[in-house]
């Protein structure tokens, strides 16, 4: 009886053209060059970090332009304009 395995594989079939397929291995890490999966794998970890990344900073931009969280923040930073010296002396 085969032990149940605590990770899940999902497998997809794709079709890719061969010179993305030469591309790719020609400048893949030594580590990834001999295991295709492995690089695929890797290879889609990385672009949906980047997509991650990419979003957030999106939002943030949108937020940035946003006037009511500029207002917001622009009466925070008065409010704290007092504090930020405090105890400390001039040279």
């Amino acid at each position: 009886m085969k032990a149940k395995s605590s990770t899940r594989v999902i497998r997809r079939s794709v079709a890719l053209p061969p010179e993305l397929v030469q591309e790719v291995e020609a400048v893949a890490p030594s580590n990834l060059k001999g295991n295709f999966n492995r690089l695929v794998s890797v290879a889609l970890q990385r672009f949906a970090r980047q997509r991650k990344a990419e979003a957030f900073e999106e939002a943030m931009g949108r937020m940035a332009a946003d006037p009511s969280i500029r207002a917001e923040c622009a009466a925070i930073s008065k409010e704290f304009l007092t504090t930020e010296s405090d105890g400390l002396k001039n040279d």
